[in-house]
């Protein structure tokens, strides 16, 4: 075999095994979001389409597979986000698309496994998370400055908000409550919109509130 024809079959290996990573990890997120982090691998090689071993050459443990799943989710919400802020018209319009595509992205359910099963310091997902952060401040800041977001809110709100919208029901699939989850977000952005916002109790979430939330609980 020539030396072309072994880099081609090289090259034709590594893209199949990309694309089973990728399947390995689209249907674990969504058997995660309806059975929970304790689902067995075997139900997720089979929805994958895989042999248990393909999946187990890739994901040798339950615990890297659920931090790949996680992250990706992660990193595809801050990705939307970034989206989202950088090509629509308004701020609202963009808000509006970030937290449709984050309910899509199953982050309400997938980021509760992160409890017991992620270090939250890991650098990756520390990076994930800044980047969210970023991407949906800068859309709010917009939207206070323009008039199109009411003012008393922060990131915080939006983020706490969107993720407790979009965990489904106990023991409902992830497809299943979609309609609701949809429909709830819209109501959400209703809410925060302008010009006529009721009077919200407490203050704005920021972003530091959460962080020493969550360190109240470590």
């Amino acid at each position: 075999m020539s030396v072309g024809a072994v880099e081609q079959q090289g090259a034709r290996m590594r893209a199949d095994a990309c694309r089973n990573r990728a399947r390995i990890a689209a249907a674990a997120r969504e058997a995660f979001v309806e059975h929970g982090a304790d689902v067995p691998l075997d139900e997720i090689a089979r929805r994958a389409g895989i042999g248990n071993a393909t999946l187990y050459r890739h994901f040798p443990d339950r615990r890297g597979l659920i931090r790949t799943v996680t992250l990706s989710v992660l990193v595809r919400t801050a990705e939307q986000a970034e989206a989202a802020r950088d090509e629509e018209p308004s701020a609202f319009a963009a808000l509006r698309r970030f937290v449709h595509a984050a309910a899509d992205e199953r982050i309400g359910a997938v980021c509760p496994l992160l409890s017991g099963w992620v270090d939250p310091r890991d650098p990756e997902f520390a990076a994930a998370r800044t980047r969210l952060e970023r991407a949906v401040s800068d859309i709010i800041d917009a939207g206070r400055r323009s008039g199109d977001l009411r003012p008393d809110i922060a990131a915080g709100d939006v983020i706490v908000a969107v993720t407790q919208l979009a965990r489904p029901l106990p023991g409902t699939g992830c497809g299943g409550a979609d309609r609701f989850v949809h429909r709830h977000l819209d109501l959400l952005l209703d809410g925060l919109g302008t010009p006529r916002p009721t009077e919200l109790s407490g203050s704005a979430t920021t972003l530091e509130d959460l962080r020493r939330l969550q360190g109240e609980y470590r």
